[in-house]
């Protein structure tokens, strides 16, 4: 034959081949409808028919066999495209804007800055390396470098050769000065479809990201095994030196930063973890320098210069952008109370009740007899005048439908299980109530409560009837304070008991508290019970009772249920996640979305919140005892296998095992809205965990071969959660129900838990009288009334006394700052059943179907829940000036709305 017909033959081969292949299996992608070009050939190849319409002439088998044979072995190269989604700032400074411009510049002469790479998932035969494209660079970002929108695309082609295989990992340089965030890219142009990569994440210099296909570690294609090694090593460090703003370093250490031994020896304050006295979760690791006083105690960053957290774990603009408005508004807050506190100690209380009024009216202005004692008293003037709508407070939820509320029992007992911290109520089953305080330590610990203190409060019930028809409750902060009270009383300004409560449930289905016992230290062993009034004194009484319980119960819920068990025992999970689970992994794949902003925020807490004089120890009754608290609460109360919401409710016997129902318990109290929602949120969680997990896992050798999975657990426990590694409880992780059981408890806690105890803070603690953080006066006890001034005092004029006992304005208003950013969702929030890039974070799709049926069933859950607000028998959450619960309803709008379930642990 004719060489010119051989080639002629063997191009129209190729092409067939290739014009095929694209054609019959590339789908369109935004539109575009992508086609593999022969190199050398940019015609769009010729339109095929069903079959010949002329006669052809008859080629010999062999012939066939030769030219496929070299067809095969000389592959054919052919163009793909990259489109690569960049996302810009919203705000740039004078560094990024003049930065910015020098990379345009160098781009502008034909510098190659931002450069990409294929890698196959196949493996070059020869060299065992896994098969790379040429290296392109992204087109035009010189051009786009002034495009103002918050997305940029960008676009560079590669050459392939026909038997490059499936693109698993992509390879992305940038040479610029300045970082840039990479959002996405799609691969283009291959026989199999787009292929995407999402990347989230900033880039500065050389990074590896895989695509949006899941493998197990056994099952990594021989192309990207290395590599998956790789990226886990660079993630891990090697545990040594400063980490750097930029790194992208995933480590543990001890909460050993909270104290500021070098600003004198008050600030001083225990390393939580690492020691049998104070047991705590470990921390990302930051290795900055000791204090010159304490080589133990790690150096103070504090605001605004940022501490270090991983570069992809930091706030993005539009979340940075909400706090620092919180902030100033925060400071606008407490500017007139700070000046009013340091000029006139006449102001720093509330000595009546429109005082708070003052705060959502007119934003405590300053009289005139203050401003004139201020040196720059015309400044003051302004600065009040300007920012007089910046310096009111929004008005609480709690005090909007009925401002006197709060002052009910029913109220009071209402919020035990549908408000804010609807976590510590359990079932009384032994009365009365027994302690389980060491005697050697703490002395005996009998309770004051008697059966004479509640019988006329039991509808004819006795006692023991009472316990046995499940209608006796009880909230019990006896045991958390006990140890601590004496400390907390010998401080300025700060008096604590140690209390419980009793409740009985009313044929109503609603709670009504019948006694409160308050305890002192161990040093007077004074016990006394408060039950509901009878006049005007014990009512005042019962009144002080109840705010020294709501004291409690704040300190409780901030340091324990908040921070310690949504925050700080998370923490662990998210870096073992980041070192021992590649980006590919299923779990990490499941997890991500969970796992957004937690690291920073908790460095933000480290900064402003937890530490030595910080927020919670300033607004707080334990004061400098509060982390001691959460670190004695992490020893003896906390269970990781006690965290998910079927296995707590049973724990606290507010729920009882029972087969017929859906979760596999019956709630003890119908109406316990906490408790009625969570449990629908948490069987959307667990179907689609187990819907995720099944796919992956189907059979258990699976999770026990699976060395990244389980190193991650591992790791959590032993490193991450040292301190009680030794434990019994821990779950295991040998089978796929074990991983479906573990995960879900995960993704409940950092989502629907952390929602329904953080995003109500500010519409129930707003207003501080109906939730008081801080109580500065005990009870005056009735032996004092004619001797005592305290007790001359409160006769005189029980309502100053009250609130005198309350928080200072200062104290309140800086609390109610706090509560407010936290209660506050930002524009980028991503809730419960919605996450980035929704249909493509998977490259499964049996994975995206399965998510969104979790979809649907939140919006179910939504829909329920609206129901169930507007049902007039659910009398804990619908009728005259009760709050409907919402808190575990999925979505909500920016901003202060208590509802909401994001995603993760990010306020």
């Amino acid at each position: 034959m004719p060489l010119a017909l051989h080639n002629q033959l063997m191009g129209f081969t190729s092409k067939l081949l290739l014009h095929n292949n694209t054609f019959q299996h590339n789908q369109p992608f935004f539109g575009l409808n992508p086609i593999s070009l022969p190199f050398h050939d940019t015609t769009r190849g010729t339109r095929l028919r069903r079959g010949p319409r002329f006669p052809v002439a008859a080629i010999s088998q062999d012939f066939i066999k030769t030219t496929l044979r070299v067809h095969a072995e000389k592959p054919v190269q052919f163009k793909v495209r990259a489109v690569v989604t960049v996302r810009n700032k919203i705000r740039e400074d004078f560094r990024d804007t003049m930065l910015k411009h020098l990379d345009a510049i160098s781009d502008s002469i034909g510098t190659r800055n931002v450069v990409l790479e294929l890698i196959s998932t196949d493996i070059k035969p020869k060299t065992k390396s896994p098969k790379k494209s040429n290296k392109a660079a992204l087109k035009d970002w010189s051009k786009k470098s002034s495009v103002k929108a918050e997305r940029v695309n960008y676009t560079a082609e590669f050459i392939v050769d026909s038997d490059f295989g499936v693109p698993g990992a992509i390879a992305v340089t940038n040479k610029h000065q300045r970082e840039f965030f990479l959002e996405s890219i799609v691969i283009e142009g291959f026989a199999i479809g787009a292929v995407h990569f999402p990347c989230n994440s900033w880039v500065q210099g050389e990074r590896i990201f895989f695509s949006n296909k899941a493998y197990l570690p056994g099952d990594t294609p021989a192309g990207l095994r290395v590599l998956r090694e790789k990226e886990l090593i660079n993630l891990r460090g090697d545990g040594k030196g400063v980490r750097k703003l930029c790194d992208r370093i995933y480590d543990f250490d001890t909460y050993n930063d909270l104290g500021n031994p070098d600003e004198g020896i008050e600030l001083t304050r225990p390393t939580l973890g690492g020691t049998q006295n104070h047991p705590y979760p470990r921390r990302c690791r930051t290795g900055r320098a000791p204090t010159d006083t304490d080589m133990h105690a790690e150096s103070r960053v504090d605001l605004p210069q940022p501490m270090y957290v991983p570069r992809d774990e930091q706030f993005d603009e539009s979340k940075m952008n909400t706090f620092v408005i919180k902030r100033l508004k925060a400071v606008l807050h407490n500017l007139i109370p700070g000046l009013k506190a340091s000029l006139s100690a006449d102001n720093q209380d509330f000595n009546r009740f429109s005082d708070f009024d003052d705060l959502y009216n007119d934003g405590q202005p300053l009289q005139d007899e203050i401003i004139k004692k201020f040196p720059l008293s015309q400044v003051v003037i302004k600065i009040q005048q300007c920012s007089q709508e910046l310096l009111k407070y929004d008005t609480p939820k709690i005090i909007s439908k009925d401002k006197f509320a709060w002052l009910r029992d029913d109220e009071f007992a209402r919020q035990a299980i549908a408000g804010v911290n609807p976590v510590n109520i359990e079932r009384l089953e032994v009365f009365p109530p027994v302690s389980k305080l060491d005697p050697e330590m703490y002395g005996h610990q009998e309770s004051a409560l008697k059966e004479e203190h509640i019988l006329a409060q039991l509808n004819g019930m006795t006692v023991q009837q009472a316990i046995q028809a499940n209608k006796l409750f009880m909230i019990n902060y006896h045991d958390v304070y006990v140890p601590f009270v004496d400390r907390i009383n010998a401080l300025d300004g700060r008096k604590s008991y140690a209390t419980r409560t009793i409740f009985f449930l009313t044929p109503l289905g609603t709670l009504k508290p019948i006694a409160i016992e308050l305890s002192l230290g161990p040093s007077s062993g004074s016990k006394r019970v408060v039950t509901p009034p009878v006049d005007a004194t014990t009512y005042w009484k019962w009144q002080l009772a109840k705010a020294h319980v709501c004291a409690n119960d704040a300190g409780v819920h901030q340091l324990v249920n908040h921070w310690l068990r949504t925050h700080a025992c998370t923490e662990p999970f998210i870096l073992s996640a980041h070192r021992q689970l590649s980006a590919m992994h299923p779990v990490f794949k499941l997890l991500d979305p969970h796992m957004r902003y937690t690291l920073d925020i908790n460095a933000l807490a480290r900064q402003k919140l937890i530490n030595a004089d910080g927020i919670i120890e300033s607004s707080f009754t334990p004061g400098r005892y509060c982390t001691e608290i959460s670190s004695a609460a992490y020893k003896h109360l906390w269970r990781f296998d006690m965290e998910g919401l079927p296995a707590d409710l049973i724990r606290r016997g507010m729920a009882v095992p029972d087969a017929t129902q859906p979760n596999g318990v019956k709630l003890v109290i119908e109406d316990y809205p906490y408790a009625a929602d969570g449990l629908m949120v948490w069987s959307a969680i667990e179907n689609w965990v187990r819907a995720y997990v099944k796919h992956y896992y189907g059979h258990p050798s699976q999770v026990c071969n699976d060395r990244e999975l389980q190193a991650w657990y591992s790791e959590s426990i032993n490193v991450g959660h040292a301190d009680l590694r030794h434990e019994r409880w821990w779950p295991t992780l040998n089978d796929s129900e074990d991983l479906v059981s573990i995960l879900t408890t995960l993704i409940w806690t950092v989502s629907a838990q952390h929602a329904a105890i953080n995003f109500g803070q500010y519409p129930y603690g707003g207003y501080v009288p109906n939730r008081p953080p801080l109580m500065r006066r005990l009870i005056p006890e009735d032996e004092e009334e004619k001797k005592s001034e305290k007790e001359a005092n409160f006769m005189a004029d029980p309502e100053k006394y009250f609130l005198n006992a309350l928080p200072s304005l200062l104290q309140a208003t800086k609390y109610m700052a706090i509560v407010d950013t936290l209660s506050t969702h930002s524009p980028d929030e991503e809730y419960l059943g919605e996450r980035q890039q929704s249909s493509i974070w998977s490259g499964e799709a049996e994975i995206i179907e399965a998510f969104y049926n979790f979809s649907a069933e939140m919006r179910g859950i939504e829909k329920e829940i609206e129901r169930r607000n507007c049902d007039p028998t659910l009398r804990n959450r619908c009728g005259p000036g009760v709050l409907p619960y919402e808190l575990l309803a999925p979505t909500s709008q920016p901003g202060v709305t208590c509802r909401g379930i994001p995603n993760s642990v990010s306020t």
